[in-house]
């Protein structure tokens, strides 16, 4: 799939109305499409279940090409008919029996996971936690002490992962408390960010962001979610030079994607335009599988000839790390052979 030149993209500064362009997000199939001159495609497409409807920000459809239906962005987003086979599980990654508390998640030695919000500037097609019980299962709540009294209790906890939904959907005040808490705890060194947003709504990179991250104690990792080369124009680019500015560590997980990145040649020009950006292409991920999500599955046997090939291209240090997420494990499995 042919890459959008740096150099081409429309170029404009980063705003601060986030959260204006996050409330005025698209939720409509026939909204989407017509924007991308595909209103015949209509016929084709599903409103996805009231519990996981189309959200995209309009600041990554105008990264979209108009008349394709076959647009990398777009078929992340948009619902499609083969959603409504009921294979795959509900909870494809055993969330719900690593909830040590309330919203809190502890899989792996060493470092724990708070699902801070239900709430995303987008919605993919593929996430493993669109079923997710986010109603009965969110660590910012009543339940907040009893997480906080969790951590404190367990001294082996370095990190905490800040995770959702995504967590910087969350307004600026409410991080910094957040935050603000977590850091009352001392054997707790290092803050992660897992977040889409500044690939989606890069925005959201504002002053006020920037300035308690930079005022936190910890040492902050960003991990971004960008699947094609094609997510990041030149307001993403500022907005990742942003926190490198303040020294946060960006790292990239990918999700392998049937028609969308599955092929070398795609996730090659993703690694370079990572190193562009300043961020290390950490993991790229076979599909968890989750129900209503497994039309995007690519096997074992492509994918590792996929890494083959990018090894081929690439310097070890821009090819990503190739893991599926099992239940029960003490990490993420890496697939090195077939």
């Amino acid at each position: 799939m042919q890459v959008i030149p740096l150099n081409t993209i429309c170029s404009s500064s980063i705003k601060n109305d986030w959260k204006k362009q996050l409330a005025d997000a698209i939720s409509s199939p026939a909204g989407l499409l017509q924007q991308l001159e595909l209103e015949h495609l209509l016929t084709d497409r599903i409103e996805a279940g009231s519990n996981f409807r189309l959200r995209v920000p309009q600041a990554y459809v105008n990264k979209m090409k108009k008349g394709d239906p076959n647009d990398p962005l777009l078929l992340q987003v948009l619902p499609t008919l083969a959603e409504n086979k009921l294979t795959g599980e509900l909870d494809p990654v055993g969330d719900l029996n690593a909830m040590a508390s309330s919203g809190l998640l502890h899989k792996y030695h060493g470092r724990a996971l708070i699902i801070t919000t239900a709430a995303c500037a987008i919605h993919c097609r593929y996430c493993f936690r669109r079923h997710f019980p986010y109603s009965d299962a969110l660590a910012l709540s009543s339940q907040w002490p009893d997480t906080l009294a969790y951590l404190k209790q367990h001294s082996d906890i370095h990190e905490v992962i800040l995770s959702g939904g995504d967590p910087l959907v969350l307004d600026d005040s409410k991080l910094a408390a957040l935050c603000c808490d977590l850091e009352a705890i001392p054997h707790i060194k290092w803050l992660r960010i897992h977040t889409r947003l500044p690939v989606v709504l890069p925005s959201r990179i504002n002053s006020s962001l920037l300035e308690w991250m930079q005022s936190s104690r910890f040492r902050i990792t960003m991990v971004i979610h960008a699947n094609h080369a094609n997510e990041l124009g030149t307001d993403e680019m500022l907005a990742l030079e942003s926190l490198q500015n303040i020294n946060i560590t960006l790292l990239n997980q990918s999700v392998l994607l049937r028609k969308i990145n599955d092929n070398a040649s795609s996730l090659v020009d993703l690694s370079h335009r990572l190193h562009d950006a300043g961020v290390i292409p950490y993991y790229l991920h076979l599909l968890d599988q989750v129900q209503g999500g497994l039309h995007f599955d690519v096997n074992r046997e492509k994918a590792c000839q996929i890494i083959d090939n990018m090894r081929d291209k690439l310097p070890g240090y821009l090819v990503p790390r190739l893991v599926i997420e099992e239940k029960g494990r003490s990490s993420k499995t890496a697939i090195s052979h077939i």
